[in-house]
């Protein structure tokens, strides 16, 4: 193991997060603090890319807030991330979703992978 790998298992606290990629649309519980007080912010849009690896993996959200489009970059194992909830999966043919962008409208929707259940049979 390289002097790096052993820094990053010591600082890194890994966290259980469900799967996602881009196209889901996900719901961050991100810890704030203002001042003593401390307090959870929902942040909720659509994952435009996962980059990185192991220690340094991040991600990034894209949602509209009063008709402006807000991004923000998670790192995935911040001790501030509560929670991360999917609420849907989304069906792109890409990793980088950043066509999303210049969308807006019904354009900027995305198809949501339905889940099959298998007793229908």
């Amino acid at each position: 193991m390289n002097l790096l790998e052993l820094i990053e298992s010591q600082v890194v606290t890994k966290s259980s997060h469900p799967s996602f990629k881009a196209g889901d649309t996900v719901t961050i519980h991100y810890k704030i603090k203002e001042g003593d007080k401390e307090r959870v912010q929902l942040f909720t849009g659509v994952v435009l890319q996962r980059r990185g690896h192991d220690a340094v993996h991040s991600f990034t959200v894209r949602k509209m807030s009063n008709g402006v489009g807000v991004e923000r970059i998670f790192p995935i194992h911040s001790p501030f991330i509560e929670k991360i909830e999917v609420k849907k999966r989304g069906v792109v043919r890409r990793a980088r979703i950043f066509y999303l962008r210049n969308l807006t409208g019904k354009k900027a929707r995305i198809a949501e992978k339905i889940q099959v259940s298998e007793s229908a049979s």
